[in-house]
């Protein structure tokens, strides 16, 4: 699965998250630049949108929420940490590689 994050300058830890979850960045805009809130680039090839809210004013979150609609792909809206983008893929019922892995042992 691919992802397209919006938000955040620095990703830090999230991609080592996303790639237990079998997602790759497929492209990553801070949401900063002029060109990236006027009009957002197409979704093309990205399964999954993810919005970093904490780095994002209203009218860039919805111009992507729109698009997504229109794309009819997923999107997740979380603060940009480990643990919320975690509880927001669970949201939607990602699963973790381990959890599915048929060799994990359950105490």
């Amino acid at each position: 699965m691919n992802a397209y994050l919006v938000g955040a300058d620095v990703l830090g830890n999230i991609p080592d998250l996303l790639s237990s979850y079998g997602i790759k960045v497929h492209k990553h805009v801070s949401g900063r630049n002029a060109a990236h809130q006027r009009k957002p680039a197409s979704l093309k090839g990205a399964d999954l949108l993810i919005l970093f809210t904490d780095f994002l004013s209203h009218n860039v979150m919805r111009a992507y929420r729109d698009l997504a609609h229109e794309e009819n792909v997923r999107f997740v809206a979380c603060r940009r940490s480990v643990c919320a983008l975690s509880q927001s893929l669970d949201k939607i019922e990602c699963t973790r590689l381990c959890d599915a892995c048929p060799n994990r042992k359950t105490h």
